[in-house]
């Protein structure tokens, strides 16, 4: 059997498998080389195994990315794709992130079929969701709605939307754009008004930081407008210690020579909301953005003070 030119590591799920192919489709090209050449390596994470439950219950953020990262310092796989709003803003040590390829529509769609827009839907609904971020959200634009726990794939929250398991939900346009399924948005949501997971939309590629061969070939698909975005989202997050068990939401956005970023963080309940927008010129991109993001994060930290900490023990 020939050696794969590299071998690629990415979860199994459906949404994963074709963002993989699409990153072996850009990986190949960028080589020159036949997809056949490149191995895609599926491995099953923590955060698969577990559907019964919130992962913040679970241990939180890392359960994507833990079984990918230790494939990687074993010599397993050269590269890990990932969607980048499940990576932990502090890598394991001899990991990079090396390249991040350009962007998809990091914006949230409303899923529901009785009703066009969240504000649409009668007092009682129930919305369903495993997100702290969109239950924040909801409760804090109509804290007349209930929130029942929604987990799964994508097609497997859709069709439990179709049995009645909840009225409503929000899924991630990109991901149902990747698969084919964006008929099923009944609306998109306006990033003034519930801005996305940070860096949602956006994937990462991780490799090691000694495999200059790995770094090197990834560096011809790194996108230079969404890694501006995504430094920024990721710095609000850190500065925030953002995790699955915080509500924080992050939209950046690129414009000429311009950062625009919203940030927010919410109590889990709906009734409390810190905010910050705001637009900088862009003179040294990565670090402006990082340092934009950092001091909101943390201006906001400062404000809310303990009301942002919550015991999900």
């Amino acid at each position: 059997m020939t050696t794969p030119l590299f071998r690629i590591g990415a979860r199994g799920s459906p949404l994963s498998t074709v963002q993989t192919r699409h990153v072996i489709a850009l990986l190949a090209k960028s080589l020159g080389a036949p997809e056949s050449e490149l191995e895609f390596v599926a491995i099953t994470t923590s955060g698969d195994t577990i559907q019964d439950r919130r992962l913040i219950e679970a241990g939180g953020k890392g359960l994507f990315t833990k079984e990918l990262d230790e494939a990687l310092l074993d010599g397993r796989i050269d590269m890990a794709v990932h969607s980048l709003k499940d990576l932990p803003t502090r890598l394991p040590d001899g990991i990079a992130l090396a390249c991040v390829p350009e962007r998809e529509d990091p914006r949230d769609a409303f899923v529901c079929t009785s009703a066009t827009r969240l504000s649409d839907l009668p007092s009682g609904a129930n919305v369903g969701t495993a997100s702290l971020r969109r239950q924040a959200q909801a409760l804090f634009a109509r804290p007349d709605l209930g929130i029942v726990t929604l987990r799964g794939n994508v097609d497997t929250r859709l069709r439990k939307l179709a049995a009645g398991e909840a009225d409503a939900t929000f899924l991630a346009l990109a991901g149902l754009k990747r698969l084919g399924l964006e008929r099923h948005a009944a609306s998109l949501v306006d990033p003034e008004d519930m801005p996305p997971a940070a860096c949602q939309g956006a994937l990462s590629i991780t490799a090691r930081t000694n495999d200059s061969r790995t770094l090197d070939a990834l560096a011809k698909l790194e996108n230079q407008t969404a890694r501006i975005e995504i430094e920024a989202e990721r710095a609000f997050l850190d500065a925030l210690d953002g995790s699955c068990r915080t509500a924080i939401g992050a939209f950046a956005r690129v414009s000429g020579a311009q950062l625009n970023f919203i940030g927010e963080t919410l109590t889990p309940d709906g009734t409390a909301r810190w905010r910050r927008t705001e637009s900088i010129a862009l003179s040294n991109a990565i670090a402006d953005a990082q340092a934009l993001g950092a001091r909101l994060g943390q201006e906001i930290r400062d404000e809310a003070g303990d009301a942002l900490i919550t015991d999900n023990s």
